[in-house]
C-alpha cells in the first residue's frame, strides 16, 4: 500500500466512486470518499480529519480552502480542484507553501443553460405542484393555470456563453429576448438575437428574468429590493448562477408578497439549511444546485482531476491554477 492518501470531499450525492475510473489512481494511492463536504462540522475539526491526507479533491466550490483551514493541513501537497475557477481556494497561500492546485473542467456544452430552461418551463407550467398533487391523490385541483411562453418576453441579465445559449432557447420558444449587463454592448446583444435595454427596462418588461452572471464584488446583490419591485406581478425569476446575486431578504419579501415566482437552483448558503424560510414560501420552485450535477459533467470533472493527480505523482503537474508554485518535495 502506498503512503500517498487522497481525500475526495463534497460527494454530496454519493456518486464520485462511480463517476470515473479510479483504478489507476488506487494503484498509486489510498482514496477515501467523504460525502458531506468536510468530514466533520467545524473548520478545526475538518482540518484535524484531513490532516493525514497528501491530496484533496473537492467538488467545485462546495468547501472552502482558505489560509486558516490550510494551515491545519501540514501534509497537504496538492488540491486537485474541479471547475473552471477557484474562488474557494487561497491560491496565494498555496503558492507560497508549495501546494499545487490543478483544475479540471467539463467539456459538455449547455448543461448550465438546460437547468435554467428546465426551471423556467417548470415554473411556467407549475409542474412541481402538479406532481405533488398527483402523489397526494388529486387531479388538477389546487394547481392553478400555467402560462404559454411563446410571445412573452424574457430578460437575460448577463449575456456571456450561458446567457447567449439561453437567448437561443428562448427564441426557439418564440419569446422576445431582452438583455442587460454592466458591460454588454449593442453589437454583442444583437449578435445573440437580443435587444439591449437598461436594467430597469428589462425588469419592467420581462415575463421571465434569468440571471447568468459571475459572482463578484460588482455583481453581488445586483438585484435588490427596488429591482424586484420593478418586475411584473407574477413574473418568473430564475437563478442558476449564484445565490448572492440577489438580495436574499428582498427576495423573501417579494415572494411573501406574492409579487413574483422564483425558480432557484442556488442559494446564499449551501447546503440550504433545513429551517431556511425560503423552504416554506409556496410560490417557488427549489432545486438543490443541480445545474452541473449530470453524468457527463461529473465524468469530466473527476476523470480530469484523477489525471491531474497522476501527473502530479509522476512529477509533471499540469493544468495549474497557480503556475508559480514550487511543489513540495
Amino acid at each position: 500500500m502506498t503512503n500517498v492518501r487522497v481525500a475526495v470531499v463534497d460527494d454530496w450525492q454519493n456518486v464520485a466512486a462511480t463517476s470515473a475510473d479510479w483504478s489507476a489512481l488506487r494503484q498509486r494511492a489510498e482514496v477515501v470518499f467523504f460525502q458531506r463536504g468536510f468530514p466533520v462540522g467545524t473548520e478545526a475539526e475538518a482540518a484535524a480529519a484531513l490532516s493525514g491526507f497528501d491530496i484533496i479533491l473537492p467538488m467545485r466550490e462546495r468547501s472552502t480552502f482558505l489560509a486558516p483551514m490550510l494551515k491545519g493541513l501540514p501534509k497537504l501537497r496538492m488540491i486537485s480542484a474541479t471547475g473552471a475557477k477557484a474562488p474557494h481556494i487561497d491560491l496565494d497561500y498555496c503558492t507560497e507553501n508549495g501546494i499545487v492546485v490543478s483544475q479540471s473542467t467539463a467539456a459538455i456544452p449547455g448543461y448550465a443553460t438546460e437547468m435554467a430552461l428546465a426551471l423556467m418551463l417548470a415554473a411556467a407550467r407549475k409542474l412541481p405542484m402538479a406532481d405533488a398533487g398527483m402523489r397526494q391523490g388529486r387531479f388538477q385541483d389546487g394547481i392553478g393555470l400555467g402560462i404559454v411562453l411563446r410571445g412573452r418576453t424574457i430578460g437575460i441579465i448577463g449575456l456571456g456563453k450561458i446567457g447567449t445559449e439561453m437567448a437561443g432557447y428562448a427564441r426557439a420558444l418564440g419569446m422576445k429576448v431582452l438583455a442587460w449587463s454592466q458591460n454588454l454592448t449593442e453589437e454583442k446583444a444583437t449578435a445573440a438575437g437580443a435587444e439591449l435595454v437598461s436594467k430597469d427596462e428589462l425588469l419592467a418588461r420581462s415575463d421571465v428574468v434569468t440571471l447568468h452572471l459571475v459572482l463578484s464584488s460588482r455583481t453581488r446583490g445586483i438585484l435588490g429590493k427596488d429591482d424586484l419591485a420593478r418586475m411584473k406581478d407574477g413574473a418568473i425569476l430564475v437563478n442558476t448562477a449564484r445565490g448572492p446575486l440577489i438580495d436574499e431578504a428582498a427576495l423573501l419579501d417579494a415572494l411573501r408578497a406574492r409579487k413574483i415566482v422564483a425558480a432557484l437552483d442556488v442559494y446564499d448558503e449551501e447546503p440550504l439549511p433545513a429551517d431556511h424560510p425560503i423552504r416554506t414560501v409556496p410560490n417557488t420552485i427549489l432545486s438543490p444546485h443541480l445545474g452541473f450535477s449530470t453524468v457527463e459533467v461529473f465524468r469530466d470533472f473527476y476523470q480530469g482531476a484523477i489525471d491531474n493527480i497522476i501527473a502530479f505523482l509522476d512529477g509533471a503537474p499540469k493544468r495549474l491554477a497557480n503556475p508559480g508554485v514550487v511543489p513540495k518535495a
